[in-house]
């Protein structure tokens, strides 16, 4: 998932009864719940490099109590900075009058329940990976298989609704309370952060059902007379019944749109059909590439193509003496190839293609992906 929902989610952990046991339980779940996206930094190296790294090691159950500990450290340093701040303003500070009211004493530090706080985040965060088609590896490097739900879009609004409004809520009904009231509620918002973690998991039930139930559709119901290979069923967002059908024969790919609640199947055979592309010596050499091994360990739907002396987005084709030629070969995966607004419609490449120049159909002569060149 994105970056909101990680760091919704694990506020909603550290309010959903751990802050009760020990001061900034949610700090360190919101800390760990994104920590594993800091695999980006690989980008700066380049696309290729990302891509390669991306929900990786830092993705593993192997790497949770890690990530949970770098949050545990992060937490450490800003108790000592608020005790140190607390010490010197405490030290500049007037002597209090006699019968002057007490401050309350500080909710004190249990470190342990704060690193278990940090492990059910950083837990919370490969299982949030796993729902959307992108998918996670989290057993490698013993396992290095992706597994991915592929019932949730990538980016929900209905959670960022859910989740916030049990963030939001609370606050707005604590101004009230302090406005009625000198009494003030400790701890308020743990029904909240229960209610919504409890509903986005009966919108991630409701989602897997209809999921199951468009495979099902496009199984009983073929869109094509040729024996089908396999399938894939890609998410909308916003609506759980609307999704997206790759349908993959010996030949070809079919494209539909179905709706699991309906059971309405939108499949044209002329407009919604990809002939698989031959592998010429110029896809055979791309693959060999850096970017062609990336992507091919990656993407369970990739498709190569030989697409001609074609200039592509962030990189300058070769310059060449005369007797020698390039070629284009670009790179796509066809679960991120449909338009998620909810059209129908297809890209050429989708969110997450790349392309490689091959000189005379056998030296890499440039790789790009998603715009950026691949230094």
């Amino acid at each position: 998932m994105e970056p909101i929902t990680h760091f919704l989610t694990g506020a909603c952990i550290g309010r959903a009864g751990l802050n009760r046991k020990t001061a900034y339980a949610t700090l360190a779940a919101v800390l760990a719940a994104e920590a594993a996206d800091l695999d980006i930094v690989w980008g700066f190296a380049g696309p290729v490099e990302g891509l390669k790294h991306h929900r990786g090691i830092t993705h593993t159950f192997i790497a949770v109590p890690f990530i949970a500990a770098a949050a545990l450290g992060a937490t450490w340093l800003y108790h000592r900075w608020v005790e140190y701040y607390r010490a010197r303003r405490a030290t500049a500070a007037p002597s209090p009058e006699p019968g002057a009211p007490t401050r309350p004493k500080p909710q004190p530090v249990r470190w342990l329940w704060v690193y278990l706080a940090a492990i059910i985040a950083a837990l919370s965060h490969i299982l949030l990976d796993w729902t959307n088609n992108y998918g996670v590896r989290p057993f490698y490097p013993f396992n290095p298989r992706w597994y991915a739900g592929s019932f949730v879009f990538i980016a929900e609004p209905a959670l960022w609704i859910l989740l916030s409004a049990a963030l939001i809520i609370p606050g707005i009904l604590g101004l009230a309370e302090r406005e009625i009231s000198s009494k003030r509620t400790p701890f308020r918002g743990r029904n909240w952060a229960i209610f919504a973690l409890v509903g986005m998991f009966l919108v991630w039930c409701l989602r897997y059902a209809e999921h199951a139930q468009a495979e099902d559709l496009i199984r009983n119901n073929p869109i094509t007379t040729v024996p089908v290979d396999r399938i894939a069923v890609e998410p909308y967002p916003w609506n759980p019944f609307h999704w997206h059908a790759i349908v993959e024969t010996q030949d070809f790919y079919q494209f539909a749109e179905v709706n699991s609640r309906t059971g309405d199947i939108d499949s044209d055979p002329q407009t919604d059909q990809l002939f698989k592309p031959p592998d010429t010596p110029a896809v055979e050499a791309a693959k060999q590439t850096e970017l062609g091994k990336v992507y091919l360990d990656w993407g369970r739907w990739a498709v190569v193509q030989d697409i001609g002396q074609v200039q592509v987005i962030g990189i300058d084709p070769p310059q060449l003496p005369p007797g020698r030629t390039w070629t284009t070969v670009q790179f796509s995966d066809l679960r991120f190839g449909y338009d998620f607004r909810g059209t129908g419609g297809r890209g050429s490449r989708g969110a997450l293609g790349g392309a490689v120049y091959i000189i005379d159909n056998r030296e890499d002569g440039g790789e790009e992906m998603s715009g950026h060149e691949q230094k």
